[in-house]
């Protein structure tokens, strides 16, 4: 019926989100944060690198026959949209480095500019479920998002930390990878095995979600760092 069919097309734009690599947003949060920023720049690559076969890998294994999900076409979705980008990326800083540096002035603006405008057209082609009479499935969507995103984070930090010992600063970076998702590529992903519209939703809302709980995190973690420190102090 159509309430379950619109649960399995959300359900399907969650496992993407929770499938995805770390966004490259986490290195940023890192700084604030005061964690590892050299291993939240390791971890953001390698998870890129190795999401062309770990993300359709996971996500079909997840699904499974919930969704008609083709394994070999999200690889191949994966293959164009992460791995072909990054060795380009490689190919074009080893040959031409000057042009290189020139334009990576301009590609952060760029990438905001882009992810905007791709979170933005998803929500935008949604919205009549958000001026419908009934705000729960909207408010439902969101909720299922930030619990996500804040498992994440969660399990991110508290595994290492009390589970193997890691150091404060490593597990806060590990939290920082979990909680923080390439969103942008879930919807890109969601859009390139021709699933249904609504699951690009999720990973529409989820780029706000996961930076503004990042933010909070990152300060939060920097104003605890910031008391620590002139109680050492005095």
């Amino acid at each position: 019926n159509t309430a379950e069919n619109l649960g399995k097309h959300l359900f399907l734009g969650l496992v993407l989100v929770g499938c995805s690599p770390g966004g490259t947003a986490s290195n940023l949060v890192s700084l604030i944060a005061g964690a590892d920023v050299a291993l939240s720049v390791l971890l953001t690559a390698a998870s890129t690198i190795l999401a062309s076969a770990v993300t359709p890998l996971l996500t079909k294994l997840i699904v499974g026959s919930a969704v008609p999900v083709s394994g070999m076409s999200l690889c191949v979705a994966c293959a164009k949209v992460v791995l072909a980008p990054v060795a380009l990326g490689v190919l074009m800083n080893e040959t031409t480095p000057k042009v290189c540096r020139w334009v990576s002035r301009f590609t952060p603006f760029a990438s905001v500019v882009l992810v905007s405008l791709i979170c933005g057209g998803v929500v935008a082609n949604n919205a009549s479920m958000w001026t419908g009479s009934s705000m729960s499935l909207p408010v439902l969507i969101l909720l299922s998002v930030i619990m996500t995103h804040l498992i994440g984070f969660a399990a991110g930090y508290l595994v290492p930390k009390r589970l193997f010992d890691f150091s404060e600063k490593t597990s806060r970076t590990i939290s920082i990878e979990t909680g923080m998702q390439n969103s942008a590529l879930a919807v890109v992903l969601a859009k390139s095995i021709g699933a249904d519209p609504l699951s690009y939703l999720p990973g529409a809302l989820s780029a706000t979600a996961h930076s503004c709980i990042g933010s909070a995190l990152a300060a939060f973690w920097r104003q605890a760092d910031s008391k620590r420190g002139k109680e050492e102090i005095s």
